[in-house]
């Protein structure tokens, strides 16, 4: 597959190294793809890999990924062209956002909307599905980077666009069991808002990989 990845930051990379080692076609849309480490990047990326602007990635892509800073992703989106959207699934993995001097993430979406939502709605041709925003970016692609199994929670309101989404990330090592649908797209307002207890996290752990994971009971309902 074809995978068009609006962003060329660290998530931008990780995402587009893991579909690369999966298989498929990369191309990583970046503002600034003359930048020397996208170069490099580009460099040792070897076969499948290629680089341009957002509006390239997002025309190449037969699924696209954004891996944008949230407070720009729907300005990168207008970059990327409406007509170079439809109809396509979009993997969202961005949270909007800056931080405060307490180092609190202080979300620009938050309770009764999401930027999930916003695309969504901003981009009604584009079937929007969120996933991977809630974990470190080295797991979004080796989930097996942890000696035990973490959750990855997803959400979208095209069956169809999920089901494309959750088989790339089974070619990144995720099993089935390991992920949950949590429905339509607002419930990417939940997996937005955690980021906020994630960087709480990262902090307390002294920046140590960690992942969270839903543990269920059997038989048993509460």
């Amino acid at each position: 597959m074809q995978i068009g990845i609006i962003g060329s930051g660290n998530v931008g990379r990780t995402i587009a190294d893991g579909a690369l080692a999966s298989g498929h076609e990369v191309k990583l849309g970046a503002r600034s793809p003359d930048k020397p480490e996208l170069r490099e990047w580009l460099d040792g990326a070897g076969e499948g890999a290629s680089l341009g602007g957002i509006e390239e990635a997002a025309e190449f892509g037969e699924l696209l990924v954004n891996a944008t800073e949230g407070d720009g992703s729907l300005d990168a989106l207008r970059t990327a062209g409406a007509e170079n959207l439809a109809g396509k699934t979009l993997l969202d993995i961005a949270n909007a956002g800056s931080f405060d001097d307490r180092h609190n993430f202080v979300l620009t979406y938050a309770n009764d909307d999401s930027l999930a939502e916003e695309i969504q709605r901003a981009f009604p041709d584009l079937r929007v599905v969120k996933a991977l925003s809630t974990m470190h970016r080295v797991l979004m692609t080796d989930p097996d980077a942890l000696p035990a199994p973490t959750t990855a929670l997803i959400c979208g309101d095209d069956e169809g666009a999920k089901s494309e989404v959750l088989g790339l990330l089974e070619d990144f090592g995720w099993k089935r069991e390991n992920v949950i649908d949590l429905g339509d797209l607002t419930a990417a307002r939940a997996m937005e808002m955690f980021v906020s207890l994630w960087v709480r996290l990262n902090s307390a752990l002294d920046r140590e990989l960690f992942g969270v994971a839903v543990v269920r009971s059997k038989g048993v309902s509460g």
